[in-house]
């Protein structure tokens, strides 16, 4: 049996690989694990961790030199592919500083620059130069040191984008020990930056992940990438989580009498238009111009608290409201969002809440597909454009990941107030409407059941482990 290091990174890499069956199916395939923890050990404490090591994954600054090689290739990536590509050419204007700082006329020349340098070989060039800035930093030396200590026989990252995971991606290669990531989300390649390094081995969602992954990265070879589907959606088919109806309806003080609408908001910087929609379905709700009485549940971000909603508990107090229990495991981190930590409780409201709604909304988000796994109807309010004041979230429909979503017909778009009433309406009367559609989005976006999801990902590890020895 081989050695597997294991970096988790953030709190969702927590609940997607500590929380999932990922750890156990992996501590009976594996002699040792040897976690690399970004978050504080004292939260694995109440996991079954009897095959594991922990040792710390620091919260690395870079230096001047390793940040600029790291932004010239992060750039270059978006230069280079932002022809034809709405969510790369979006985020590359976002990126682009307004302020007169020492920083911000450095990242304006790295702009200009790139314009021009953006190749293939120019990126390989920039991230060559930024792994070697890596050389004599204390962080890498440190981990080299742990590595050769524990010796795993391979490093599996949980997420390919952190810039303090690339001094152990560079350890990793120093000591000569294989590595492989996992795309962390549905959108990472094609509307975010550059991954963090180089890999041996991508996991990917599904077999359209990997084709995108193909195109954006031409240097890596088809039989590099391994489709596993994602633990991110595990849960939701172990019993371990499972709440009753009853339990349920109690804990959050719905009306078992009533259906339930549930709204799930994004985090401020993407969904900034979520009061708006909440406030427009409230008023239906206290006009009656929903064609049943119903209950309205809002789940808010994991990634903030809920301070900007404050006004609209005060002024409806029949929306029942759902906290996300996730645990700011500590502050003064580059990445403060990372430390937010999920609870098993969470996870149990989360996977009652998709199953005892009957109308799920959000804007754009994977709460879609959460929903779908379901069958529950699923609307995405987008009234934001460029032109009336709103901020715009119209532009989402845009990007290439959820274009995708829109044309299957697995959503309802809507994009003014009397579009989501009536949608609301609709759901109501013929919730499955777009289930084949559903079903069918499903199947492109995670091309293996969730069942087993954890077992299959230990299983592929032991396998690339094999074809490298």
């Amino acid at each position: 049996m081989s050695k597997l290091g294991l970096v988790i990174t953030d709190g969702v890499g927590f609940r997607n690989y500590i929380l999932s069956d990922f750890l156990k199916e992996a501590q009976n395939q594996f002699e040792e694990i040897i976690i690399f923890s970004g978050l504080p050990k004292s939260y694995f404490d109440n996991i079954n961790t009897d095959k594991c090591v922990m040792e710390n994954l620091e919260d690395y600054r870079e230096s001047s030199k390793t940040w600029m090689y790291r932004k010239l290739k992060e750039v270059a990536h978006l230069q280079n592919h932002k022809k034809g590509n709405f969510g790369i050419l979006t985020n590359l204007k976002k990126n682009y500083p307004t302020s007169k700082s020492k920083r911000a006329f450095l990242i304006k020349l790295i702009f200009a620059w790139t314009n021009f340098f953006n190749s293939e070989k120019w990126i390989n060039r920039y991230y060559k130069s930024q792994q070697k800035s890596f050389k004599n930093n204390a962080t890498t030396l440190r981990y080299i040191s742990l590595l050769k200590k524990h010796k795993p026989d391979f490093i599996y990252f949980t997420h390919q984008r952190p810039p303090y995971i690339a001094p152990l991606i560079y350890a990793s290669n120093v000591v000569k020990i294989k590595t492989a990531t996992f795309i962390f989300s549905w959108d990472n390649i094609p509307s975010k930056g550059r991954m963090s390094g180089d890999f041996d081995y991508y996991f990917v969602w599904s077999h359209l992940m990997k084709e995108e992954l193909l195109s954006f990265y031409v240097k890596i070879k088809p039989e590099q990438v391994k489709v596993v589907g994602t633990p991110q959606f595990e849960p939701y088919v172990l019993d371990k989580y499972k709440i009753e109806i009853n339990d349920f309806m109690s804990k959050f003080d719905l009306d078992a009498a009533k259906k339930t609408i549930c709204y799930s908001c994004g985090d401020v910087s993407t969904s900034k238009n979520d009061a708006l929609y909440i406030q427009t379905i409230a008023e239906a709700i206290s006009k009656n111009e929903i064609i049943e009485p119903v209950n309205l549940l809002v789940r808010t971000s994991p990634a903030e608290d809920a301070t900007r909603f404050l006004s609209l508990k005060d002024e409806y107090s029949f929306i029942k409201w759902n906290y996300p229990k996730w645990i700011l495991s500590r502050e003064n981190h580059q990445e403060t969002w990372s430390q937010r930590i999920p609870t098993t409780e969470d996870i149990v409201d989360l996977k009652g809440l998709l199953a005892f709604t009957d109308v799920a909304i959000n804007m754009c988000s994977t709460m879609s597909l959460d929903a779908m796994f379901f069958d529950k109807p699923v609307i995405n309010p987008v009234f934001g454009n460029e032109k009336n004041g709103l901020y715009n979230d119209q532009k989402y429909l845009k990007y290439q990941h959820y274009a995708r979503v829109v044309e299957s017909n697995a959503v309802a778009v809507v994009k003014t107030a009397e579009e989501l009433i009536n949608e609301i309406n609709l759901s109501l009367k013929n919730p499955e409407a777009r289930l084949e559609a559903q079903k069918e989005l499903r199947k492109l976006q995670i091309s293996y059941p969730l069942q087993d999801t954890g077992k299959r990902i230990a299983t592929k590890i032991n396998e690339c482990i094999k074809e490298t020895i």
